[in-house]
């Protein structure tokens, strides 16, 4: 990705226009790799992770080493324990109150599940299905239908099998990043050399193109974070005045990395702390559409508004890929949604030789 990118990006497009052999060649390795990745998609998390990560985070470290002449690995130890020290510091801020609640919320759940739903209910005795049933009644069924879920012992297994699996890609994450940040551009040499020697100069010039649009596209994730996060600030400390709002508020924000499940998990976290500490149903009301009002103003309006700019592509393009991309892969497709359809769009303004392909309309 260094010598033999900028000597393909100086080879005129009139020049090396790509045959019709060349197209059908690319069409092949992109259903090849998307049906790869597809049967894959089950271990994708951790190397989509730390491969953005080390993204980002490549061209700081190749600058301080070209500024300092100091080895470029030591910057990139550096750099890993910079980020393992802020994910270190924010759970030692946040987790311990925040288990702390939750271990109060779960502590006795029927008795917080009745509490909750006196706060709606009151002491009013309502028919359901030909059955009186008041608060106190419907706690003690819905804790007796978690107690049967939990006591299958395949949905246990299951469980705790989750539960290592992703400690493992917890683990796996930050090994995978130390290795990429060490290696950096020699990984992205090493896929290329994955390509036909006669196709690499077609495949720089795309990476070239697509490179510039890829980095707006990662700024716009990170305003997208910084946005969730001041958003769940305001309603959850200023407006709703829940407690450890600011560490509820980072977690919104980080959390939104990860689409689909990382809002549900934040929307989760924060709606537990908020039901431990309501006084009135109203309070919990209020939580509700705090949440709604906040998940709207992310998907709908703000995300992909922001991320349509960063990366030339309309909202509704960019609504429908995190769809098509969870759909199809889960997390990891909605991750990967919106750099998938960037690398076809730079590929094809190659093949097409169409620049303008690639430039705000």
């Amino acid at each position: 990705m260094s010598e033999s990118k900028r000597q393909a990006a100086m080879v005129p497009v009139s020049a090396a226009a790509p045959s019709r052999k060349t197209a059908g060649l690319t069409l092949a390795i992109f259903g090849g790799v998307l049906v790869f990745l597809y049967l894959i998609r089950d271990i994708l998390f951790p190397f989509v992770f730390a491969g953005i990560v080390a993204y980002v985070c490549t061209p700081l470290i190749d600058w301080l080493a070209a500024r300092t002449r100091a080895p470029r690995w030591l910057f990139a130890v550096l750099v890993l324990i910079a980020l393992m020290a802020v994910a270190a510091l924010i759970a030692w801020l946040g987790l311990p109150p925040l288990i702390r609640q939750l271990t109060q919320a779960g502590g006795n759940v029927e008795r917080s599940l009745e509490g909750m739903l006196r706060q709606f209910m009151g002491t009013t005795t309502v028919n359901l299905l030909g059955t009186p049933i008041n608060a106190h009644d419907l706690a003690v069924r819905l804790v007796a239908g978690l107690q049967n879920l939990l006591s299958d012992s395949a949905r246990v297994f299951a469980m705790v099998a989750y539960g290592l699996a992703g400690m493992f890609g917890f683990i796996l994450c930050w090994v995978l990043l130390g290795y990429l940040l060490i290696a950096g551009e020699r990984t992205g040499d090493a896929l290329f050399w994955l390509v036909p020697p006669k196709q690499r100069p077609f495949a720089h010039r795309v990476w070239n193109d697509l490179h510039n649009v890829l980095w707006r596209y990662f700024v716009g994730v990170a305003l997208v974070v910084l946005y969730a996060s001041t958003a769940a600030y305001i309603g959850l400390g200023l407006i709703l005045g829940i407690r450890h709002a600011v560490f509820l508020a980072l977690i919104s924000g980080l959390l939104e990395v990860i689409p689909v499940v990382g809002p549900f998990a934040s929307a989760t976290i924060a709606g537990l702390v908020a039901v431990q500490q309501a006084t009135s149903a109203w309070n919990i009301l209020e939580y509700i559409i705090y949440a709604i009002a906040l998940r709207v103003s992310i998907d709908e309006f703000f995300g992909p508004i922001v991320l349509g700019k960063a990366a030339y592509l309309p909202p509704s393009l960019v609504i429908f890929c995190f769809l098509a991309g969870g759909i199809l892969f889960g997390v990891v497709g909605v991750v990967l949604a919106i750099p998938f359809a960037l690398t076809v769009r730079a590929t094809l303004a190659e093949l097409y030789r169409d620049p303008d392909a690639l430039r705000p309309h």
